[in-house]
C-alpha cells in the first residue's frame, strides 16, 4: 500500500520539462522595461497601431449573445452543431454537401489535431507521421503525445528561401499505405512558404497514389489570398481521397484567440464509416474535455448566421489580411535580401540568422523574435517598422 511519503516521493522524481521556448520568450519580452521594444515572437495579429482588436463584428455578436442567451448547460460533446454546420462551406466549398464528412467542434486547433490523432492512433497504432520542419513547434509534441512515429523530411531552406519539394516528395513517394501526411493548409508556420497550385496537385497525386492519410492543419484560411484559394489545397485532397482528416481553427480569422475556437472534420470512403469513426472521436473527446468552451463558438454561429454580420466579417477579416500583405511588401521593399518575405504569405517569415544573432538582435535592439528566426509580420505597429528593418539589415550586413 502507498503511503503519502511514497506518493510524495512519486511526484518529486518526475523527471525536468523542457519550457515552451516561445512561451519563454514572450516572458521576456514582458518583462523587457524599454520602451521601444518590438514583440515579433508572439503570433497573434496586431492592427497598425500595434493592438490585438477585438473584431466589431464579433463585439456585436457578443453583445446579441448576452442579450439572449437564456441557459449555459451542456450542449454535448460535439460542441455548437450549427458552428459546425455553418463551417462545412467557408473550409470544404464544393465538398460541403458530401454526408461523408462529418465535423465537430473542439477547443481551437490543438484540440482538434489532438483529437485528430487520437483517432488515427486509435484506427493504426503503427501509423507514421510524414511531417516536414521546421514546422508549428506543437506539432511534434502532439503527435508523440499519442504515441505515433513521426517521419521528418526537410521542407524549407531558411537560407535559401526555398521549399525543398523534391525532398517532400521523395519522402511521401517512401512512405507505407496507410502512414499519415501532415500538411499546412495555408500561410506555412513558421515559413510563410506556400505550396503554390501545381505543387498541390503533385503532393495531392502521391497522397493517392500511395494510399496515405492526409491530415491537413489549415489555422490562417482567410489571411493569404482569400478565403476560397486558401482553402484549394485542402479541397483538391478531399476530392482525391477517401479518407482526409483537417483541423481548422477560427482563433485567427475571428481574432478570438483566448477563447479557443476550432473544429475538426473527417472524411472516410463511405457515410457508414464515418459515423463509426464519428463514434470515437466523441468518445475521445468526452474522455479529454466532455464539451468543448462554447463562448467563442457561439458568437461565430451568431456571426455566420446572419448574412448582414457575415458581410461585415469578410471585409474585416479582407482589411486584416490587406495589412499582412502591405507589411510583408514593405519589408521586402526595403533591402534586395528581404524580398522573399513580399512572395510568401500569412502572419510568419524566417530570417536566415543564427541563435546568436537572434540574441544580439534581443540585447542591442529590444527586438524579440524566436530562436530559429521565425517573425511575426504584422507583430508590430507601423511605426515600429523602419527600426525592425534597419536592425534586420545591420545583422545581415555583420
Amino acid at each position: 500500500m502507498l503511503t503519502e511519503t511514497t506518493r510524495a516521493r512519486a511526484l518529486a522524481d518526475l523527471p525536468p520539462v523542457i519550457s515552451d521556448s516561445l512561451l519563454a520568450l514572450i516572458a521576456m519580452a514582458n518583462a523587457d522595461p524599454r520602451p521601444d521594444k518590438i514583440d515579433v515572437g508572439v503570433g497573434v495579429f496586431r492592427d497598425a497601431v500595434g493592438n490585438t482588436p477585438i473584431l466589431k463584428v464579433m463585439k456585436q455578436a457578443e453583445q446579441r449573445l448576452f442579450d439572449t442567451q437564456v441557459t449555459k448547460a451542456y450542449l454535448g460533446s460535439a460542441g455548437d452543431k450549427r458552428f459546425a454546420e455553418l463551417l462545412r462551406p467557408i473550409l470544404l466549398g464544393p465538398h460541403a454537401g458530401d454526408e461523408r464528412i462529418a465535423g465537430l467542434q473542439t477547443p481551437g486547433g490543438c484540440g482538434a489535431l489532438r483529437l485528430g490523432f487520437e483517432l488515427i492512433r486509435t484506427a493504426n497504432p503503427n501509423a507514421r507521421v510524414l511531417m516536414g520542419t521546421p514546422t508549428w513547434p506543437n506539432h511534434a509534441p502532439i503527435i508523440r503525445s499519442v504515441g505515433l512515429e513521426i517521419v521528418e523530411y526537410p521542407y524549407y531552406d531558411r537560407d535559401g528561401h526555398v521549399i525543398h519539394f523534391d525532398a517532400m516528395l521523395q519522402s511521401l513517394g517512401a512512405a507505407r499505405e496507410g502512414d499519415v501526411a501532415l500538411l499546412h493548409g495555408v500561410c506555412h508556420n513558421p515559413t510563410g512558404a506556400d505550396l503554390d497550385a501545381a505543387q498541390w496537385a503533385e503532393v495531392t497525386r502521391v497522397i493517392a497514389e500511395r494510399g496515405l492519410l492526409p491530415f491537413v492543419d489549415i489555422a490562417y484560411q482567410g489571411f493569404g489570398r482569400g478565403l476560397d484559394e486558401d482553402a484549394a489545397g485542402l479541397r483538391g485532397i478531399l476530392a482525391a481521397s477517401d479518407e482526409v482528416i483537417a483541423a481548422q481553427s477560427c482563433d485567427k480569422s475571428f481574432s478570438v484567440y483566448r477563447d479557443r475556437v476550432g473544429s475538426l472534420f473527417v472524411k472516410t470512403g463511405s457515410v457508414e464509416a464515418t459515423t463509426k469513426a464519428m463514434a470515437h472521436v466523441f468518445q475521445r473527446s468526452r474522455e479529454m474535455w466532455s464539451m468543448p468552451p462554447d463562448h467563442g463558438a457561439a458568437a461565430v454561429h451568431i456571426i455566420l448566421d446572419d448574412p448582414k454580420l457575415k458581410a461585415d466579417w469578410h471585409i474585416e477579416l479582407d482589411a486584416m489580411r490587406t495589412r499582412i500583405n502591405s507589411v510583408r511588401q514593405r519589408i521586402a521593399a526595403a533591402d534586395p535580401r528581404l524580398a522573399y518575405i513580399g512572395q510568401q504569405f500569412g502572419m510568419f517569415s524566417m530570417l536566415p540568422f543564427s541563435k546568436d544573432q537572434v540574441i544580439a538582435l534581443r540585447e542591442r535592439h529590444a527586438i524579440y523574435m524566436a530562436d530559429s528566426g521565425r517573425f511575426n509580420v504584422v507583430g508590430m505597429a507601423d511605426h515600429s517598422i523602419d527600426r525592425f528593418v534597419e536592425a534586420v539589415v545591420e545583422t545581415l550586413d555583420g
